[in-house]
């Protein structure tokens, strides 16, 4: 098992720049890919981006790419999503997710591939 805690939604306003954070815990973190998605009310649960174990890979929506940027700290057990240029179109509950495929590959933009997940923290953007 591996426990997942997200941190760091707030409220903010358009423009400003958040950084959340997801701690792990349980079973060893450097195995596993980790993803960001994100879910507005009465909307489905979208990717966000993904980063590899070793870190050395990434993949993000279009949406925020260029604005977001996402890492981790294996020595840390925790990743996080660094936010630039909000927008509130952007308000949602973040979610963290973690996924032990043995390679790194697009499927990670899909949510039912990862094996574990947060309860996610609320990000609200004011215009």
């Amino acid at each position: 098992q591996v426990q997942l805690v997200e941190s760091g939604g707030r409220l903010v306003q358009a423009g400003d720049s958040l950084r959340l954070s997801c701690a792990a815990s349980g079973r060893t973190f450097a195995n596993y890919h980790m993803g960001w998605f994100r879910q507005a009310p009465g909307k489905e649960r979208e990717f966000v981006a993904a980063i590899s174990w070793s870190g050395r890979t990434t993949d993000y929506a279009d949406s925020v790419k260029c604005r977001f940027t996402i890492s981790r700290d294996n020595a840390k057990n925790t990743v996080y999503l660094q936010m630039n240029s909000l927008k509130p179109e952007d308000t949602a509950v973040y979610y963290c997710a973690a996924d032990s495929a043995p390679f790194f590959s697009r499927s990670l933009t899909v949510p039912g591939e990862y094996d574990y997940w947060g309860q996610g923290t609320q990000l609200t953007v004011s215009s």
